[in-house]
């Protein structure tokens, strides 16, 4: 059953939500404001987010930019603001999708049915925001990594690659996704930044770096991570 997370400080417009959704088979969880909406987040691993913007404890795009600091779920902006400025701010902090109220129910379940065939394609394999392994600890919602006890700093390069990698434990990611995804599209020829930087990431997270536990290369195709 595929899970939704109604942000909404509305219990009208939640109830709404709910009942349109559950009529549907939709599991849906609510949350009145951005602090339930980020624990719940964690604790549930929803599979797509509807979010509101004007929450009473803070704005919609700090929750945006938290949940993306660990998570690649669908988020779909529920919201009233309708200038051109509010949406892409709320784009460019990681929402997938712009919503503007009043909306028709058969329009954004058509946007929900959309986000959950995306995310069948593309989702990583759902992981908690703390990924622990045998020589360190990574953090993906304070975007800390700490090894025998001491924070490691890695600069924002490191960071991206290493959160791709964990998001899908096992799995495969090719060298032109990770350049793409890092670099952009102009750089997906550029292997070896890849190789440079997944080397400064071995010297700072595994034990021993020429014999990698966890960041492993797949000779000519990509990179995976172990836990």
């Amino acid at each position: 059953m595929t899970r939704v997370l109604v942000v909404e400080d509305d219990p009208q417009l939640v109830r709404a939500l709910v009942i349109t959704m559950q009529a549907r088979r939709y599991g849906v969880d609510a949350a009145p404001d951005g602090t339930t909406a980020l624990r719940l987040a964690a604790a549930r691993q929803p599979d797509v987010v509807m979010l509101d913007l004007g929450l009473p404890d803070m704005d919609g795009l700090d929750v945006i930019r938290a949940l993306r600091g660990w998570s690649r779920m669908p988020i779909l902006v529920l919201s009233a603001r309708w200038a051109s400025a509010e949406k892409v701010a709320a784009l460019d902090a990681g929402a997938d999708d712009y919503v503007t109220k009043p909306f028709s129910m058969d329009e954004l379940m058509a946007r929900l049915r959309a986000a959950v065939r995306r995310t069948e394609v593309t989702s990583p394999v759902p992981v908690t925001p703390r990924v622990e392994t045998a020589g360190f600890t990574i953090d993906l919602l304070a975007k800390k990594v700490v090894r025998g006890g001491r924070d490691i700093r890695l600069t924002p390069t490191e960071w991206h690659l290493l959160e791709i990698l964990v998001t899908h434990p096992g799995r495969l990611i090719t060298q032109k996704h990770l350049l793409q995804e890092v670099w952009g599209s102009s750089r997906s020829g550029r292997t070896n930044y890849l190789r440079v930087y997944m080397a400064q990431l071995r010297r700072k997270l595994e034990a021993d770096p020429s014999h990698p536990r966890h960041l492993i290369t797949e000779p000519g195709m990509g990179y995976r991570f172990e836990g």
